[in-house]
């Protein structure tokens, strides 16, 4: 399958040394921070940590009770058939948050993508470092997820690797608006990005079904991964590990879901 991005004019050039950060899960991010303030205090580490998120609320077992949790390790294997996926992202003012466990970026409407023939609204993107998904046990030192919901709630997120090399010109202009407290999403005047830059040029990426990352650990999530990474400066991934270092889920087991790779 082909991979069609429609690149529409970019205000300015998008920034992000990347201090952008969500859906680790949507529990925080994925549920769009709506009725999140009564949620327990969760972590990635200690007595708050991924392995007591489901002991903390009721609404959280599938975090230790799910049969299809995310992230997972991804294998390289014969390329199949996987679902059709199209995008059409043009620029978006830039309203940024730092929600105490990421910074995200929401997006503006009219961005979408189409996967296997259904429409899902483009809402926002955050980063994990290091990445939350592993490609045959090895990590890359950054992940962005860009969060998508259909009509009938159905979430597709799209997950892109960043490795060591080049300085990335999709992240370079948000870190200087990065929150550094957790607080409200601040509009950044004159400054927009393009979640278009955020994707490789090859199409060929792992699908399979999974779950949020972070509680409430829902799974409802269709998962599409790209097997090519981006370019991030030694100083670009250093930036956002500053910010949030190790704010990623542990692999989940697979257990018997169907695991595809294709184009």
């Amino acid at each position: 399958m082909k991979l069609w991005i429609r690149r529409t004019a970019l205000g300015l050039a998008l920034a992000l040394t990347i201090m952008v950060l969500a859906v680790p899960g949507l529990a925080d991010d994925d549920k769009h921070d709506k009725g999140h303030d009564k949620a327990p205090h969760w972590t990635y580490e200690g007595e708050n940590g991924p392995d007591h998120w489901g002991d903390l609320s009721e609404d959280w077992k599938l975090a230790k009770t799910g049969k299809r949790q995310s992230p997972i390790d991804l294998s390289d294997r014969k390329l199949s058939e996987v679902a059709s996926l199209e995008t059409g992202y043009s620029a978006s003012p830039l309203h940024i948050v730092n929600n105490g466990h990421t910074v995200k970026v929401a997006y503006g409407e009219g961005s979408s993508m189409t996967l296997g023939g259904e429409e899902f609204k483009l809402l926002q993107f955050h980063f994990h470092s290091p990445s939350e998904h592993t490609v045959e046990g090895r990590h890359y030192p950054l992940e962005v997820h860009l969060v998508h919901q259909s009509e009938s709630g159905q979430l597709g997120v799209i997950g892109v690797f960043f490795e060591a090399g080049e300085e990335n010109a999709a992240l370079a202009g948000i870190s200087p608006h990065a929150p550094k407290e957790a607080g409200d999403v601040q509009a950044i005047e004159g400054v927009s990005v393009n979640a278009a830059q955020l994707l490789p040029g090859d199409a060929t990426r792992w699908t399979y079904s999974g779950s949020l990352t972070t509680p409430p650990c829902s799974e409802n999530v269709r998962w599409t991964v790209m097997r090519t990474p981006l370019q991030a400066s030694e100083a670009q991934l250093k930036a956002f590990a500053t910010l949030y270092s190790r704010n990623a889920r542990p692999v989940q087991p697979r257990n018997d879901r169907d695991l595809h790779l294709g184009r």
